[in-house]
Parts: C-alpha cells; sequence; structure tokens
C-alpha cells in the first residue's frame, strides 16, 4: 500500500432489503488514513446502512469494500479494526465508568510469542494484563477529559458524559478507523455545540480515521474534512466544507447544505439567466432557453433603494440575529431569503441585485415541471403564473373531503382546513401537458421557445406572456415560435403545501 493509498475503499456497493428496497446504491469512495469523512443526507438516504456495512452488521448486495487493500465485505465485525459509537451509546447501565471502557479489553486476546522448555518459540493468544489494561483505560479516559470520573455510575451521568464514555471505549481498542452513528443527536443544542468541538479535537489527538453519520448540516460543515452528500442511497457529491457550500452540483446539495434561495430559471442570453421577472447576468455558460435551476445564498442579495437593483420587492419579515438581521423579501409571489448589517423595517421598499459571481446556475433534471410557487385561489384551482387549473385537494390529506371549494375536512377527526390563498408546490410529469393548435381548450398558452427531439419523441418548452414555462414531451411537431395552448388533468397534478397543514385549521 502507497503513502496516498486510501485505508477505506468501496467499489460499487447496493444494499437491497427484502428484495424489493434499494438502500444503498452503487456507492463508490475512498478514504485516506486520518480523515474526517461526514455521511450527510436526511433520514432514508442509505448513509448508516452504510456505516453499518462498513461496521459489518449488514453484508452489501453487491460489491466490495476494502479496508488497506484487504477485502473485508464478508468479514464478520469482530474481525475488523473498526469501531462504533452509536446514537443511543449502548453503555451498560449496571457497570461504571472504568467497566464499561474496560469491558471490550477484558475480552480481547492478543498474540505473545513464548518459549517452550525445549526452546521452540511459539505465539499464543493470551488477554491483557491488569496493569495494562489499567493503562489504556486511564489513556482513553484522559483523552474525553474522563480521567477522574472512573468510578462513578453510568446513570449519574450527564448525557454528555455518557458520550464521552462511548467515544472512550470506542477507542480504547486502538481502532484504525471509528464509525459514528449520529453521535450527538440525544444532547440538547448547547451540548451539540460544544461536543462537535470535543469530537474535533479528540480527531487531531488520535489521528485515526473518523467516518461520520448525520443529517445535521451544521455539523458536517463545521467538523469534516470531507463530506459525503446522499440522496435516495446514491452518493449527490463529495468536496471540502467549503466547495460543497459554495459549488453545490445540483439544487438538492444546495437546499440541504446550508440555507438558500433556489429558483427555476431560463437562459436568456450569453450568461444571463432570468428568475424573479428579473435579468441577472452570471457567470455559468448553457445554452439559451435552457430550464436551469439558479442558487443564491442568502448573504450574497444586496439590498438598495427601490430601483437601484434588478428587481424589487417588500420586506415582509425581520428577525435579529445578533450580528446581523434575516429577511423575507416578497417579489411577487416569491419570497428571498436576505441577510445584512443595516436596519431596516417590515413593509419597507426594497430592490435586490446579486453580484454574478454569487448565482449559481446549475443543469436543471428534467422529469418534472416544479411550480414552488403556486398557489391556491378563492375558487379552489390551482394558480400558476395567471393561469389556473382544476386540481383535487383532498390529496393533501388522505382521508379528508372538501366541503365547498376551498374547506378541506377530515373524515376522522373532523378537523377543517381552509385552504383558500394556501402556497403549495406543483408537480406535473413531462408527459401530462398537452398541447394543442386550438387555443381554447386549454388553461394557459403560450409560445414554443423550444422544441428538441429526444429519441422518440419531442420536448418542448412553452412559454406563457407572464414567462412561466411548461416543459412537455410529446410525440407530435410544433414548430418553434408556434402558438399552443396548454391543458392538464386535475388527476395529473400533484400538491404538498409549502407549511404544514396545522397552519390551515380553522375548527
Amino acid at each position: 500500500m502507497g503513502v496516498d493509498s486510501p485505508i477505506i475503499s468501496l467499489r460499487n456497493v447496493r444494499k437491497v432489503f427484502d428484495g424489493t428496497f434499494v438502500a444503498v446504491d452503487d456507492f463508490t469512495l475512498d478514504i485516506r488514513k486520518g480523515e474526517f469523512v461526514t455521511l450527510l443526507g436526511p433520514s432514508g438516504c442509505g448513509k448508516t446502512t452504510t456505516l453499518r456495512m462498513l461496521a459489518g452488521f449488514d453484508v452489501p448486495t453487491s460489491g466490495s469494500i476494502f479496508l488497506n487493500g484487504v477485502d473485508i465485505t464478508n468479514l464478520p465485525p469482530y474481525k475488523r479494526p473498526l469501531n462504533t459509537v452509536f446514537q443511543h451509546y449502548a453503555l451498560f447501565p449496571n457497570l461504571d465508568v472504568y467497566d464499561n471502557v474496560a469491558f471490550g479489553l477484558r475480552n480481547k486476546r492478543v498474540p505473545v510469542e513464548v518459549t517452550k522448555r525445549n526452546g521452540e518459540k511459539v505465539t499464543k493468544m493470551k488477554k491483557l494484563s491488569a496493569e495494562v489494561i489499567d493503562q489504556k483505560v486511564a489513556k482513553a479516559l484522559a483523552l474525553v477529559d474522563m480521567e477522574e470520573m472512573e468510578d462513578r455510575s453510568i446513570q449519574n451521568l450527564s448525557g454528555g458524559q455518557q458520550q464521552r464514555v462511548a467515544i472512550a471505549r470506542a477507542i480504547v481498542n486502538e481502532p484504525d478507523v471509528l464509525l459514528l452513528d449520529e453521535p450527538l443527536s440525544a444532547l440538547d443544542h448547547k451540548m451539540r455545540k460544544d461536543m462537535q468541538l470535543e469530537l474535533k479535537e479528540m480527531h487531531k489527538k488520535l489521528g485515526i480515521t473518523f467516518i461520520y453519520v448525520t443529517h445535521d448540516q451544521e455539523e458536517a460543515l463545521s467538523m469534516s474534512d470531507t463530506i459525503v452528500v446522499m440522496k435516495d442511497g446514491a452518493i449527490q457529491q463529495v468536496g471540502t466544507p467549503e466547495n460543497i457550500y459554495n459549488e453545490p452540483v445540483n439544487a438538492y446539495v444546495a437546499d440541504f447544505i446550508g440555507e438558500s434561495n433556489i429558483y427555476n430559471a431560463t437562459m436568456v442570453g450569453d450568461k444571463k439567466v432570468r428568475f424573479l421577472g428579473g435579468v441577472f447576468a452570471c457567470e455559468d455558460d448553457f445554452p439559451i432557453n435552457e430550464k436551469v435551476d439558479v442558487v443564491v445564498r442568502p448573504e450574497d442579495v444586496i439590498l438598495a433603494k427601490p430601483g437601484e437593483g434588478v428587481i424589487d420587492g417588500i420586506i415582509t419579515s425581520k428577525v435579529f440575529k445578533g450580528e446581523m438581521y434575516q429577511y423575507i423579501v416578497n417579489v411577487g409571489r416569491n419570497e428571498v431569503l436576505c441577510r445584512g448589517t443595516k436596519n431596516r423595517e417590515i413593509g419597507e421598499k426594497v430592490s435586490l441585485n446579486v453580484e454574478s459571481s454569487n448565482i449559481q446556475v446549475m443543469h436543471k433534471e428534467l422529469t418534472s415541471n416544479l411550480y414552488p410557487d403556486a398557489i391556491i385561489n378563492s375558487d379552489g384551482r390551482l394558480e400558476i403564473g395567471e393561469a389556473s387549473f382544476e386540481v383535487d385537494l383532498t390529496q393533501l390529506l388522505k382521508g379528508s373531503k372538501l366541503e365547498g371549494e376551498t374547506l378541506l375536512v377530515d373524515n376522522k377527526t373532523h378537523k377543517q382546513y381552509e385552504l383558500k390563498n394556501a402556497e403549495v408546490v406543483a408537480e406535473v410529469a413531462l408527459d401530462k401537458i398537452e398541447i394543442s393548435d386550438n387555443l381554447e381548450i386549454g388553461e394557459a398558452r403560450g409560445i414554443i421557445v423550444s422544441n428538441v427531439w429526444v429519441g422518440d419523441h419531442y420536448q418542448y418548452i412553452i412559454r406563457t406572456e407572464d414567462e412561466e414555462d411548461f416543459v412537455a414531451d410529446s410525440p407530435f411537431s410544433w414548430n418553434l415560435n408556434d402558438e399552443v395552448s396548454v391543458h392538464i388533468k386535475k388527476e395529473d397534478i400533484r400538491l404538498r403545501l409549502k407549511k404544514g397543514l396545522e397552519e390551515y385549521v380553522v375548527l
């Protein structure tokens, strides 16, 4: 193994449960010795399953795992030089601190060379002496600042102290790799902050590889050398915290790493992108009329006097954050999260701009039409831009019925939810947008600004007068600049509320 060879390599690892559920898919990653690597993602993304396969608790359905170049894919956990710190610590409540840390050492056997009476030297497996165990436990407890609590009962320790004991028990065996499965999740906010710093310091002192699992973006950014962002069992991006924060590869990563403003956008010229009703200069080059995602961090939005920026809006929310203020600015129906040091008032009109270098333009995976700023009007119809569509509101609550136009009623609890003016995210599959030459039969009408042949069908972008885009797959041929109508059946529109349903309770 070379100096730069990875200590751990995962190659095309896949894990399928019950023959159908793919928890981890085609996971390939190299981890260097001494690195602090964080697997980051929401619940169900496959990060803990990946950790369990590294530990040996789960066996991959396919693919291989290597440790220092040796295939350990099917090696049992007790034969792997890796230790795990579990989410709920798994300490023995009937043992004190010392005995919890020493437990593994007392069961451990190490090779010892002995000389037989005939002079022959042989290797035997012997238990560690009490003196060696004492030394190792003392060293481990010192690393976690628990050296004066070795006689303390586990049940009398705080959550943070229990977490330290769990780490001491894991490192006392001097593993090559330490696996940590959301070890701070049971702690309060202040204790989590303190333990983040302590874990980072422990990592420096120990010099071993840490593989850490969390759904907390702040933890990942503050502690990691490398972050692996996961979604639906697959890796989305691997990089340093700075790289992933500043250069996300897609909207999912941008949304998951820190607070972001993410908008549907369209390229309208050479390094010109249109979103929020304005045209901004950017530094990414995409074909004209291509649908893209745009990410703008709140701290990069420049607030100025009305008319001085690209777009104007009104401040609808203000929160003092200590060193700065956090604002929400409404631009039409869109919300823009902003931060600044100047104290502004709710209701104040402002203008917004963003420097070209701070606008991240990313390729959009066009698997469906997504409208994040739709609204339910007083007639119970879905408004997308200036067009309105019939929609099934009962999909927002299973086992509900609609009374009148916008009153949703839970059949079990009889709770009522008034959805008039509710903000929703609407999604429509590309092949569910119906295009017609008859301008009277659709809910919206627009001009075809893009037509691309994609193998066995055309993909069109239809742009309305209010610059809302509908992307449609169709086997039929239209020309650029043709005016067409757009129709969507109500059963083909999927909805989710931007806010929780409880926000709309009226009874």
